[in-house]
C-alpha cells in the first residue's frame, strides 16, 4: 500500500502494512518526530526584509527553560542578563558575497550562486559547483557571461538547480566575487528593487566574522556591535570563537515525514585548540556556555561527540539535532526564530522543549516579533 507524505505533495513513499503499522505507533507515542509538528502560519509582513536600524536594537525575547517564563528585552540588555564567568561562543565564519548576475548567449539575464569556495584548476581558470536560476532551464555547453572579462562554461547539469561550471578569463572568479558579488540573503527576502544589496555588504556579515567561506550568515550573530561585545567582556563574560562556514543547505526544505531521515549538507567546522581549551574549564567549573547561533551549536556538539567534552578539531559536520539528542556542551542559546519545517527548528525544539517552542513562536507572532535572518531573536537558558 502507498500513500503521499503530509506536506510534500510531490512526493510518495510505499510500505508495506506491518511498517504503516509501525509507524503510526511510533507517530503517536512520539509526535516530536513528525515534520507536520514543526508548522506554523506568518504572517507575511513579519518577516523580516532589512535589517533593525541598528545592530543591537532589535528586541530580545528571553525564555527560561526550566520556569518557561519569557520575557520581553532588547538586544543592547544582554550584558544585563548574562553572568558575570559565562562563556558566550560564537561562531567567526565569513560570509563570501557568492552571488554572481550574468547574460546568457542569447542575452538572457541569469544569476548564479557559487556555492563551493575551494574550486579545481588555476586561480583564473576553475571549476565550481553554483545554484542556476534563470527564466529557462540551463543547458550544458552554454556559456555565461559576466563582468571583468570573466567567463563560465556549464559542463554538467545536477540535481536541485545545481550545475558544475567551468570559469575563466582575465580575472578569476575569486576576484570578481569580491568585487562585484552580492550577498546570499535567503530566498524570502524580497524587495521591490536591488537598493538594499551595498547594505547587505555588511549588514549580512557579523562584525567579528573573520574566516571566509560561508554562503549564508550565522544570522544570531548579526544583532553584536563592537561596543556591545566591550561590555560583554568588561563585566566578565568571556567570548570565544569557533568556525562553521554555512552552506547553501540551511535554506534547503525538509521532505520527509519522520525528522529523523533528513540529513543536513556536511560543513566545515574548526575548533581550535585555545577554545576548545577556554569552553572546557568553563563547563569543568559549573559557569555556563551559550552558543550564539545553531551553527555554533553544532560545532561545539560535534567537538564533544566522541568524548563527551570539547576537543580541538576540525573536519566535515553533519550533525543532526532533533528532538531527544544530548547536549554535552551547550548551555543556552542566543538565536533568531526560525522557518517552519526547518532543521534548525528542530534543534532548537531539542534544546527547549517542543511545546515550549510552539508556544512561544505563537506568542511571538501575537507580539508582532520580526522573523528569520534579519528579524528579532531569543535567549535560551
Amino acid at each position: 500500500m502507498a500513500f503521499r507524505l503530509p506536506g510534500n505533495e510531490k512526493s510518495t513513499k510505499s510500505f508495506d502494512f506491518v511498517s504503516e503499522v509501525v509507524y503510526s505507533s511510533t507517530f503517536e507515542n512520539f509526535p516530536m518526530f513528525r515534520l507536520e509538528e514543526y508548522d506554523y502560519e506568518l504572517p507575511g509582513e513579519l518577516i523580516a526584509q532589512v535589517p533593525a536600524p541598528k545592530r543591537d536594537h532589535s528586541r530580545l525575547l528571553l525564555l527560561n527553560r526550566q520556569t518557561k517564563v519569557t520575557e520581553d528585552s532588547y538586544f543592547f540588555n544582554l550584558p544585563d542578563l548574562l553572568n558575570p564567568g559565562d562563556t558566550l561562543v560564537v561562531n567567526d565564519t565569513r560570509v563570501i558575497p557568492a552571488r554572481l548576475q550574468g547574460r546568457k548567449e542569447s542575452g538572457g539575464r541569469v544569476e548564479i550562486l557559487v556555492l563551493n569556495q575551494e574550486g579545481s584548476g588555476r586561480k583564473n581558470d576553475c571549476v565550481r559547483l553554483c545554484l542556476y536560476k534563470a527564466s529557462k532551464r540551463a543547458r550544458a555547453g552554454g556559456v555565461l557571461f559576466f563582468e571583468r572579462g570573466v567567463t563560465g562554461k556549464i559542463l554538467r547539469l545536477l540535481d536541485d538547480g545545481k550545475v558544475l561550471i567551468h570559469f575563466e578569463g582575465t580575472d578569476s572568479v575569486v576576484d570578481l566575487l569580491r568585487e562585484k558579488g552580492r550577498m546570499p540573503v535567503p530566498p524570502y527576502i524580497k524587495r521591490l528593487d536591488n537598493s538594499h544589496w551595498r547594505i547587505d555588504r555588511d549588514r549580512y556579515q557579523t562584525v567579528y566574522s573573520r574566516k571566509e567561506g560561508a554562503v549564508a550568515a550565522p544570522t544570531a550573530g548579526l544583532h553584536f556591535t563592537d561596543d556591545l561585545l566591550k561590555k560583554l567582556e568588561k563585566k566578565g563574560i568571556v567570548v570565544v570563537s569557533v568556525t562553521l562556514h554555512v552552506g547553501y543547505g540551511t535554506f534547503q526544505p525538509v521532505r520527509v515525514f519522520d525528522i529523523r531521515d533528513h540529513r543536513v549538507e556536511a560543513e566545515y567546522y574548526k575548533v581550535e585548540e585555545h577554545a576548545a581549551r577556554i569552553i572546557q574549564e568553563c563547563k569543568d567549573s559549573g559557569r555556563r556556555v551559550i552558543a550564539v547561533g545553531t551553527t555554533a551549536v553544532r560545532a561545539l556538539e560535534t567537538a564533544a561527540l566522541a568524548k563527551g567534552k570539547v576537543d580541538p578539531g576540525e573536519g566535515m559536520t553533519d550533525l543532526m539535532v532533533t528532538p531527544g539528542f544530548s547536549f554535552q556542551v551547550v548551555d543556552g542559546l542566543i538565536t533568531n526564530f526560525h522557518l517552519p519545517r526547518s532543521s534548525l527548528l528542530f534543534l532548537v525544539a531539542a534544546f527547549a522543549g517542543r511545546d515550549v517552542i510552539r508556544e512561544v513562536y505563537a506568542s511571538a507572532i501575537r507580539k508582532k516579533y520580526r522573523f528569520y535572518s534579519y528579524g528579532d531573536a531569543m535567549l535560551i537558558l
